[in-house]
């Protein structure tokens, strides 16, 4: 903390925080509003300032839920700040810096005790807390206007409208931390909220037609990546001077604690993280992906995943298939470009991939693209560092893999796409590989990977299926890549004998009881047999389609020729080994008319030579290999919980007690 920290635990005593959450009712017109939203401070920049603020208020916050019944000064509060941001984008215009300024204070307030109140009660109980108002005793006042559609509404439109300066910044990450805020009423739950107030206000009526604005202009607050503006340059300081007029009218209502109080201190350094992800790209991210995953309504599709799924490239001058009521176009060059560049973080990994599976002109775009190699090396990356990444990050770029294998036009030019020197790849000294031998070499990795520690079925099958996808299309295969592909099928082969032995021991002990379940040993055998039928199959599929075109694989399968004899006979194999037992007796026999003592580049020479001469028609034609990626039922019981647990890890500024939270355990995120 920059300030003194006697400053902050001095808050339960602070004169205007006792007003507002007293029980006297104050006034939408009375000046004490002035006075309370004419502080300065640098935003909290992590949980822990915040966390450190929170304990600080929460005298505060329990009196105002005990007096706002009767004095509706949360209300009030409300009114007062949605009557100034009438006038916000003029003023951003004008460089009014002090009306922006306490118009973001009251926005901040508002942000700190709407999560204060979502976390203790429930949405019923929040809306009456909206509802009250100041009465005269004896009167009979109209019925208060929805005030949180308002609210929403109004942040919506501060959002889309509010033109991004370095005066308007902070007040812009606030309106957007605060729809957060407005729907983190799920990690108060541990079922997927299926009906919710908050949704029903942002999916229809008067925040439906700013549906388009707001999802465009939260993808360009990603794209841009725009950093903070200079520590201090939204708040008022005194200069040598004396000030000017601004100062001089900041100061005058700026009386007492507010003076001193700051949350990072004026001039502070940002963190290594905050430089990493600007505070307003990643807030933006954060709610795309939050209201991209809101359950449809029983009436209503979710219109934010409709935008997500309908919007074209500002270049594409077709016309939005009838009916697109959410539709809007964007520059897909500085998407890409963003998505490219963002990768480490597991929101922008999510985006992509909601991008590639439900966005057609997203995927055409991408697809079509020359330089692919930035988008697939940021995913390997994440790939071969799976230690250090948690299993749904793993899990997400695996998946944008497989969607990209699906098309047989990216399988061949990533064979095209020669890269030198991969520094992160350590195993061996890359310095010439092709993006398609890589792609192989990192997929056989998470294999062997997942084989070792993790052990999960769906991830051995996405990663095979991905290599089935391309394997048709391999082309001029790194020898490194084909001697990790038959690797693969050694270590496969020995768990395989390893589990046989096992399961036959075990079947012979269980012989006398008819009413034993199936052995464990033998449930794993049918697994790893799974396995291997799916690797002879993807062998088999590059030596029907591209024989001529790896000689270094067929050279690794001569190398170890002898892992194959085993399953020639075993008759889950037996029709899948036909083609490769061919190629290798056809190889095997003109290496041995060779002569003995063959270096390395005769062999492949003799390899090239036999791969013209081998008669295709001999090779039997087995059904073209390819898997598409389908999504769960229900994924939003594993996308809702994913994507507030990004909220809860990553967000700017938010802080959530661990012991409150329902939507998921705290080693889960």
């Amino acid at each position: 903390m920059g300030a003194n920290s006697s400053s902050i635990c001095e808050l339960p005593e602070n004169e205007y925080l006792k007003r507002l959450s007293g029980a006297e009712a104050v006034s939408e017109n009375d000046p004490f509003w002035n006075q309370l939203l004419s502080f300065s401070f640098t935003a909290p920049t992590d949980s822990a300032e915040l966390k450190l603020l929170e304990e600080a208020t929460i005298s505060v916050f329990k009196s105002l839920v005990e007096n706002n019944p009767r004095t509706g000064n949360l209300g009030a509060l409300i009114k007062v700040f949605l009557s100034r941001t009438k006038e916000l984008k003029i003023s951003a215009e004008c460089q009014n810096h002090l009306f922006i300024w306490q118009a973001h204070n009251a926005l901040f307030i508002i942000c700190c005790l709407l999560k204060v109140f979502i976390c203790q009660m429930s949405e019923e109980e929040l809306q009456l807390h909206f509802t009250y108002e100041d009465r005269m005793p004896g009167s009979y006042g109209v019925e208060c206007e929805d005030l949180i559609e308002e609210l929403l509404c109004c942040l919506i439109q501060l959002i889309v409208e509010i033109p991004l300066l370095d005066i308007t910044y902070s007040i812009s990450v606030e309106a957007v931390t605060t729809l957060v805020v407005f729907l983190s009423c799920q990690l108060f739950h541990k079922e997927i909220l299926r009906e919710s107030v908050i949704h029903k206000y942002l999916m229809r009526g008067r925040c439906l037609p700013y549906t388009s604005r707001l999802v465009k202009t939260l993808l360009y607050n990603f794209i841009r990546q725009e950093r903070s503006p200079p520590p201090g340059s939204h708040v008022f300081q005194n200069q040598t001077d004396g000030g000017g007029l601004l100062y001089g009218i900041a100061s005058g209502v700026a009386t007492g604690l507010w003076t001193v109080f700051t949350l990072g201190g004026v001039g502070s350094k940002p963190t290594p993280q905050q430089e990493q992800s600007p505070p307003l790209a990643n807030q933006s991210l954060l709610l795309l992906l939050v209201l991209a995953n809101l359950t449809d309504a029983p009436d209503t599709p979710n219109p934010y995943r409709q935008a997500i799924m309908s919007f074209k490239n500002t270049q594409d001058s077709t016309a939005f298939p009838s009916p697109s009521p959410h539709a809007f176009q964007i520059n897909f060059n500085s998407l890409y470009t963003a998505l490219c560049d963002q990768q480490k973080s597991d929101q922008a990994t999510l985006l992509l991939y909601m991008l590639l599976h439900q966005n057609s002109n997203v995927r055409t775009y991408m697809l079509a693209r020359t330089d692919m190699e930035n988008l697939v090396l940021p995913i390997l990356e994440i790939l071969y560092h799976v230690e250090e990444r948690n299993s749904h990050h793993v899990y997400m770029a695996l998946i944008i893999l497989l969607i990209l294998t699906e098309d047989d036009g990216f399988n061949r030019s990533i064979h095209e796409v020669i890269l030198k020197n991969i520094t992160w790849y350590s195993e061996r000294v890359l310095t010439e590989i092709s993006l398609g031998s890589l792609l192989i070499l990192v997929v056989i990795r998470t294999i062997q990977y997942n084989m070792t520690r993790t052990r999960d079925k769906y991830l051995h099958t996405n990663c095979l299926a991905a290599l089935a996808n391309m394997s048709a299309q391999f082309r001029s295969l790194h020898q490194y890549a084909a001697q990790r592909i038959i690797s693969l099928f050694s270590l496969l082969s020995k768990k395989h004998n390893k589990v046989l032995e096992q399961a036959t021991q075990t079947l012979r002990g269980s012989l006398s009881s008819d009413d034993s379940p199936l052995p464990d040993y033998a449930q794993d055998l049918n697994v790893i047999e799974e396995v291997i039928r799916m690797m002879l199959e993807i062998i088999n599929s590059c030596l029907t389609n591209s024989l001529h075109h790896n000689p270094n694989l067929v050279y690794a399968l001569l190398y170890k020729r002898d892992l194959f004899e085993q399953f020639r006979t075993h008759p889950s194999f037996q029709d899948i080994m036909q083609n490769i037992d061919l190629v290798i007796s056809f190889f095997s026999s003109r290496l041995e008319q060779a002569g003995a003592q063959l270096s390395v580049e005769r062999v492949l020479e003799i390899i090239k030579q036999g791969a013209v001469a081998l008669p295709k028609d001999r090779l039997r034609k087995f059904p073209e290999l390819k898997f598409k990626y389908v999504e769960e039922e229900q994924p939003e019981e594993f996308f809702i919980p994913y994507v507030w647990s990004l909220v809860y890890n990553s967000a700017v500024g938010l802080y959530w007690n661990p012991q409150d939270i329902q939507l998921f355990t705290m080693d889960s995120g």
